[in-house]
């Protein structure tokens, strides 16, 4: 993959799930859209250059810079096993609007992250309105941990391309023409069958599709699958007090005692190999709290693989905007893993080039 790569990035947040696409691939950013005022900071402060188009409901896509890439962070609140799950019913639900973007600007590749309870709800339109466009996929879960992270942080990553037919040319999809007139319906089938990874949209694309009228069972039967491993973590609160997924890193929670603020040794107990492990493949861990025992956002952004005041040193951003944003973002090198087992997993179906 060239230098040349042009990336398309929805939801940004900080550019943690692009900044992990170009350490595989290189490229640059064409253009970011994100909504939220935390993060268009960040993206303005390290990226002055690069268009935030801003809602992407309400882009014109014919309009845009076209693509190699397109990649995308939505929304996890409708999944989340932290919250109410109510997944494809749920306001923040925009995958539809992202698939209709797919189908106009047409990219050579997509990559989407979302929590792992992703694959039991919602899963299944996701992978019926790619099939619907003419995409193949795969997908697999990661967790921070497997790089090397102190933390486990499970992310489902998922990789699709325009799928070619036994010639090798390029389907545009049965349903192409209707998929790209307006963002694809939000069906709320269950997803059973989906704890695996595969090409989803094999055949015509007609797997995944399946799955809105028959249900997972059906669906199932076309997955090419690979067991996935165990995930033991456990929820924990973020600092707004809401259980979440990706929530507070676990060392931080089990600091305790003056020795864990400003001025002491922090004592990482159980979780000392761990951050050891981390500083080696990154840099010194910051303290985990501050003079009055708060979570540190610098320390949060070291847990995330990020560079030092990637987040923290981006002016007129509050602690609290820190770490919203921080806590909705992905770690790069955690997100280049899963990029690199997904493009050796597809390399036999993937277009040229």
């Amino acid at each position: 993959m060239s230098g040349d790569l042009r990336i398309g990035s929805l939801c940004s947040g900080y550019g943690g799930l692009d900044m992990g696409v170009q350490r595989v691939l290189g490229g640059s950013v064409a253009w970011h859209s994100d909504i939220d005022p935390g993060a268009q900071r960040i993206l303005a402060h390290h990226w002055p250059d690069t268009p935030n188009i801003g809602d992407l409901t309400a882009v014109d896509w014919a309009a845009v810079e076209p693509i190699d890439l397109l990649t995308g962070g939505y929304p996890c609140q409708p999944f989340s096993t932290a919250g109410r799950r109510r997944g494809t019913t749920d306001d923040r639900h925009i995958w539809p609007y992202i698939a209709h973007a797919l189908g106009v600007l047409r990219p050579r590749f997509a990559l989407f992250e979302n929590v792992g309870g992703h694959l039991s709800l919602g899963f299944d339109t996701v992978l019926a309105d790619l099939a619907r466009l003419g995409w193949d996929a795969e997908w697999v879960c990661v967790r921070a941990s497997d790089v090397g992270a102190a933390h486990q942080r499970r992310r489902l990553f998922i990789l699709a391309w325009p799928a070619a037919d036994a010639d090798g040319d390029v389907r545009a999809g049965r349903d192409h023409a209707r998929a790209v007139a307006r963002p694809a319906g939000q069906d709320a089938c269950a997803a059973r069958g989906f704890e695996r990874h595969g090409v989803a949209a094999r055949s015509g694309g007609a797997a995944a599709a399946d799955a809105h009228g028959d249900g997972g069972e059906r669906a199932r039967t076309h997955v090419a699958g690979r067991p996935q491993p165990a995930d033991h973590g456990q929820p924990a609160t973020d600092p707004e007090g809401q259980r979440r997924e990706q929530g507070e890193p676990e060392p931080a929670r089990q600091q305790g005692g003056s020795d864990s603020r400003v001025g002491g040794v922090p004592d990482w107990g159980a979780y000392s190999a761990a951050v050891a492990a981390w500083e080696s493949l990154t840099r010194p861990a910051p303290r985990p709290t501050d003079d009055r025992g708060r979570l540190s956002p610098a320390f949060v952004e070291w847990l995330m693989g990020l560079p030092e005041h990637h987040v923290t040193g981006v002016p007129d951003l509050s602690r609290a905007a820190q770490l919203h944003a921080l806590g909705n973002g992905v770690v790069p090198q955690q997100a280049a893993h899963a990029l690199r087992l997904l493009l050796d997993r597809a390399a036999p179906a993937l277009p040229p080039g």
